[in-house]
């Protein structure tokens, strides 16, 4: 580790050091409600679509009162469809409409609407935890990736939680790809935050460059 990648890492965390579910409008808690809009926010950033589609579907979703799995689960496919598309969600509007509703259901039977259910049947054990996650309807291994990345920030026995995705983005930005060496370099930034950042960088070739162009 050098310099050269405290400065890549720190213009990157500058500039996109946001959570996702920070960016979708979420103040998350460790609570029902903003855990669950955080699955939400999962499920919808697993299809290939646009992250910013993803996030501007999750706020309709929200504005339409969507924001637990009872109300999710009670809604009118039709009136999840149309948040959808609201948010510019139109490619995979129908089959997540369907998505959602299934995965309210489950949330509901299965965990009683409280996803820190899930976590307690997990024992807090992480492989557990991707296995469970993998259980709602349209989250695969990715998806379960998007929920704990950003989940670390409630829930500390996660952290520091660093997915291939993430390890990709500093692949890209020439910094090492050992969790623990990255989770060092940021020094006192959030691993979430620290997560997100190299997602973006990631997903955003641009994004990268500019990050290594302003570091020197």
């Amino acid at each position: 580790m050098t310099s050269r990648d405290e400065r890549v890492l720190r213009e990157l965390l500058d500039a996109h050091g946001c959570t996702f579910a920070e960016e979708a409008g979420i103040t998350l808690r460790d609570t029902p409600q903003p855990l669950y809009r955080l699955l939400v926010l999962a499920v919808l950033l697993s299809a290939r679509i646009r992250g910013s589609v993803a996030v501007a579907a999750a706020r309709e979703l929200q504005r339409a009162g969507l924001r637990d799995p009872r109300r999710m689960a009670g809604s009118a496919w039709q009136e999840r469809v149309d948040a959808l598309g609201r948010g510019g969600y139109r490619r995979y509007d129908e089959r997540t409409a369907t998505l959602l509703g299934d995965g309210a259901e489950l949330v509901l039977d299965r965990w009683g609407g409280d996803l820190r259910r899930l976590r307690e049947e997990a024992g807090g054990q992480l492989p557990r935890l991707r296995r469970l996650l993998q259980e709602v309807p349209g989250l695969g291994p990715a998806g379960a990736g998007i929920f704990l990345r950003e989940v670390q920030r409630v829930w500390p026995g996660v952290a520091p939680f660093l997915d291939p995705k993430a390890l990709s983005g500093a692949e890209r930005l020439g910094l090492p790809t050992r969790p623990e060496h990255l989770v060092k370099l940021a020094g006192d930034a959030e691993p979430a935050v620290l997560a997100a950042a190299l997602v973006r960088a990631a997903l955003d070739r641009r994004t990268a460059e500019e990050c290594l162009r302003r570091a020197g």
